[in-house]
């Protein structure tokens, strides 16, 4: 043994002069920051090759799906047990997870033996052995009688096609049992557990130790999306956005890949880095030209690294005075527990440990042989750690920038023989980690009971998950809409439309189905310069619109009225728009001129001719005194005459939804219904005048403003109103009132989508149950958030970002995809109820006409159609299948509520200049 006075004697100058020269020898196997970043970018562009459709079948780092999608949020709970088959012996397991208080696991497991003749023997013996082993363990436990969910940790490389199946690639470890290979491992163990016949269990997840290792430790620390295994051999697995799985369909939420980062550089990508001792290690392997990453790395090949090292420094004269001996040149024989050993940290042990274990091996080294031996250990497992860091900074760069984040915080769960047991493997690993990635603060979490656990854990997140949407489905379900329940609506609909026309039923009809005494959309001849007004809310527009042989050319100025104008009399609002008309008139140099006049007046009227509207109530915050009741053209009229600065022409009083009508059917003269989905909802189309019992006449066509928000009041859709419906109605400024227009229109589906979150919430289904503050606020989830949720195709970054502003900043992946979820089931029901409506109106003008087939153009507007990304196409699929005989198109107004009151007064004077018999009173007559 080296004598305690000879270390004191061997100076640490001439042990630095050794380890000095071991460097220079071993200078290849020393990787610079600088080769470590190339090395990360290099493992980065194999994991996009591995993710990639077009390049998979030829990547050597295949990142095969788990089908593993959500870590432990510690909710779950329950009893479970788990297989964990990777070697000569495999445990079962009974993990008990309980969610009350403090997460806690509890765990029973006893180890069976494979013998080798099972190993080796057919593959339903070995499958009958490990049910028999699993019938014996229950029958200890007492618990035969139950049927268990269980994972099986499978540790052979698989293809998985379901977290449930899972067919073997090829045997590794010793195993050679025949005919199992290229089948689906959980169908065998199913068959040999029901061949037994004495007991049952529910086979929910099959998985390998690296995700084992990731579930273990995700349980304890919901931080955890890497599972690294450095052990026998290494590996590690991520949590990846399903965006970027391009094997899978589907691109919302998560999905754990399992990397097999071992085959890193079988494709010649580390091959500048290999060095002789790792192509003869390579050589000497029994899978030649495989695993070269892994080789470089892994326990099973870092003690004969080492041995191939010492053996050609001795050859060279540079160890153990140029001898060799038998045990040297066995391979083998220099086993990784040696390096672990050798390396020890404490004081002279490990110089020690070299001496000792160099003895064995028929050896007779100085204290110099010991210190070099030393030191090609610590390069051999320094440049192990470091090729794991570079690899593992690849992953965690990944992850950053899926989530669009500055600074990653996250967790990695190990496993593994060399990172636990080696004294610095660890620390090197960790230090060089965040050398390379310095924006990212990562936790490095040790897994202490094995894949077994892991297995268990998959398991219970996966019950979790199924119960857990079973649930949010039930609830969903109430805002889904079956097809016979939208022909219903579309049959009520036509009911009311029938009671809204009829003066016998109009005053207790639900949709008014209100005369607009426009009697013609523009057929292109009309010509002129025309003022238009748009009044709806807190701004004011004035329009000159000019009308030259179909072309519509607008100049336009937005006045904004003050809270207190709105709020206050009558006619200091009229005087007060009044007064932004002269101003435009003076801006566009037309002071003094008397124009023809449309105004755009979107609250409720109640109209008897064109240029008349009473005002029934203010809507939309106003409250001017002295206007509801009254025609809000004469009070117009009045301004105008007080302030005596100019004359208009009054021709036209509309609302938006007439004014959107008009706008399209300049464009398209087939258009002949008006729809706005906004902030409100509401129909206009062209009816017989023969069924409008209100208007005397009986030729030609009107255009009929239904008010069809207000289809429901009489308990039309009672049966169709969901709590989240009646939470809305109840707590709005109207209750009971507008009700199809709270199921559509976005002034209220975000409130909807609220409530079945808080719902949600309160089951413990969203959030982890915790409810934030900002969540309860009454309109803090604005229906703009619709549109940028479902239109998010950056792997639920947008998502992400409105959770954050609502306080909910603790919010996972899963949370994110959920929530898309809901706010699609309330889009699509609102669109599908637009569409059940619109089929109504379009079928009736087909039957008014007694035509097989209609062909007509629907005039839309409002923000809800035009910016919801599914909306349009969902309501447009609705109509097709529920009015199969209409053909309709759809034509966006870009200004209907300005350039369609305008268009309305020009069809008007048209009409007026080229009729013969004008009837009086400013009616379009046909």
């Amino acid at each position: 043994m080296l004598a305690s006075g000879l270390l004191a004697n061997y100076c640490a100058d001439n042990q630095d002069d050794r380890a000095h020269a071991v460097d220079k020898y071993l200078h290849r196997l020393q990787l610079s920051d600088e080769t470590l970043m190339d090395v990360s970018i290099r493992f980065r562009r194999e994991m996009d090759k591995g993710l990639c459709r077009d390049t998979t079948s030829t990547a050597a780092v295949k990142m095969l799906p788990t089908h593993v999608l959500s870590t432990p949020d510690g909710t779950e709970q329950g009893e479970f047990l788990a297989l964990d088959l990777g070697g000569s012996t495999f445990r079962v397991l009974l993990v008990t997870v309980m969610a009350d208080g403090k997460p806690k696991v509890e765990m029973e497991n006893q180890i069976y033996p494979v013998p080798d003749h099972v190993m080796r023997g057919s593959g339903s013996e070995l499958f009958d052995h490990i049910a028999a082993c699993l019938a014996d363990f229950l029958d200890k436990m007492g618990m035969k009688d139950k049927k268990l969910p269980l994972g099986f940790t499978f540790s052979f490389p698989c293809q998985q096609a379901n977290l449930d199946e899972s067919v073997l690639v090829s045997w590794t470890k010793g195993f050679r049992a025949s005919g199992v290979e290229g089948k689906d491992v959980v169908s065998l163990l199913r068959a040999s557990v029901k061949k037994r016949g004495d007991f049952d269990v529910d086979i929910m997840a099959v998985i390998n130790d690296t995700v084992g290792a990731m579930m273990t430790c995700g349980y304890d620390d919901h931080h955890c999306e890497i599972g690294l295994i450095v052990g026998t051999g290494t590996n590690a697995c991520y949590m990846e956005q399903m965006r970027n799985l391009e094997l899978l369909d589907g691109d919302e939420g998560q999905m754990c890949v399992n990397t097999e980062w071992g085959a890193f550089g079988d494709d010649g990508a580390l091959e500048d880095l290999r060095t002789d001792f790792d192509r003869e290690i390579d050589a000497g392997s029994l899978n030649p030209g495989k695993q070269l990453f892994e080789k470089m790395i892994s326990g099973m090949y870092m003690g004969e690294l080492v041995r191939l090292i010492l053996v050609r420094m001795a050859k060279e004269q540079l160890l153990f005075q140029g001898k060799t001996t038998a045990e040297l040149l066995t391979t083998g024989s220099f086993n990784t527990s040696f390096v672990y050993a050798i390396e020890s940290d404490k004081g002279e042990e490990g110089l020690a440990s070299a001496e000792r274990l160099l003895r064995g091996l028929g050896l007779d080294p100085s204290v110099e042989d010991c210190v070099a031996t030393q030191r090609v250990c610590q390069i051999v497992s320094t440049r192990a750690a470091h090729l794991c860091a570079a690899t593992l900074a690849s992953l965690l760069r990944q992850i950053r920038d899926n989530k669009a984040a500055e600074k990653l915080r996250t967790t990695i769960g190990v496993d593994g023989s060399v990172y636990k047991y080696h004294p610095e493997f660890s620390r090197r690993l960790h230090k060089m980690v965040r050398r390379l990635v310095p924006d990212c603060d990562v936790r490095f979490l040790r897994s202490e009971v094995g894949s077994g656990k892991g297995a268990a854990m998959v398991t219970a997140v996966a019950y979790r998950l199924a119960a857990q949407n079973r649930e949010r489905q039930q609830i969903l379900d109430t805002l889904r809409l079956s097809h016979e329940q939208l022909l219903e609506v579309k049959r009520r609909m036509s009911e009311e439309m029938v009671r809204g026309l009829s003066k016998q039923t109009h005053e207790q009809a639900s949709v008014k189905m209100l005369p607009a005494y426009v009697r013609s959309t523009p057929d292109g001849t009309e010509h002129g310069d025309f003022l238009a007004l748009d009044l709806g809310g807190s701004t004011f527009r004035v329009l000159l619109v000019r009308v030259r042989s179909g072309n519509v050319d607008m100049h336009h100025k937005i006045y904004s009225i003050p809270q207190e104008t709105m709020q206050g009399t009558g006619e200091e609002l009229f005087s007060h728009i009044v007064c932004c008309i002269a101003s435009f008139l003076e801006y566009m140099g037309m002071r003094g001129a008397s124009l023809p006049l449309g105004f755009t007046f979107s609250f409720p009227c109640h109209q008897s001719k064109l240029d008349q509207g009473i005002l029934l109530k203010w809507t939309k915050g106003f409250r001017a005194s002295g206007c509801e009741g009254q025609d809000v053209v004469t009070l117009l009229k009045d301004a105008v005459r007080r302030k005596g600065e100019f004359d208009l022409s009054f021709v036209a009083v509309v609302n938006d939804t007439v004014g959107t009508l008009m706008s399209c059917g300049y464009e398209d003269p087939k258009c002949e219904v008006g729809l706005i989905v906004g902030t409100g909802t509401n129909v206009c189309y062209m009816e017989e005048m023969q069924n409008i019992d209100g208007v005397e006449g009986d030729d030609g066509r009107m255009c009929v403003n239904m008010e069809w928000g207000a289809f429901g009041e009489n308990g039309e859709l009672d049966d169709f109103f969901t709590q989240f419906d009646r939470d809305v109605d109840e707590c709005s400024n109207f209750p009971r009132k507008q009700r199809y227009e709270k199921m559509i229109s976005g002034m209220y589906l975000g409130e909807i989508v609220r409530n079945v979150l808080i719902e949600f919430t309160s089951k413990g289904l969203l959030f982890r149950g915790r409810l934030a503050e900002r969540l309860k606020t009454r309109g803090i989830f604005e229906t703009k958030f619709l549109s940028q949720i479902e239109s998010d195709r950056l792997a639920m970054r947008q998502v992400r970002s409105i959770l954050q502003h609502l306080g909910l900043t603790t919010s996972t992946c899963d949370d994110s995809v959920l929530v898309k979820e809901v706010c699609r089931v309330v889009s699509s029901r609102a669109a599908q109820l637009c569409g059940a409506g619109l089929a109504a109106v379009v079928d009736r003008m087909r039957q008014n006409r007694n035509l097989e087939q209609l062909s007509v153009t629907v005039g839309v507007d409002g923000t809800l159609y035009k910016t919801h990304p599914h909306f349009s196409r969902i309501l447009q699929a609705t109509l097709q299948d529920l009015a199969p005989q209409c053909k309709v198109t759809f034509h966006k107004s870009e200004d209907g509520s300005g350039k369609g009151a305008a268009l309305i007064t020009a069809v008007a004077c048209r009409m007026k200049n080229a009729a013969v018999n004008q009837q009086g009173g400013g009616e379009l007559s046909g």
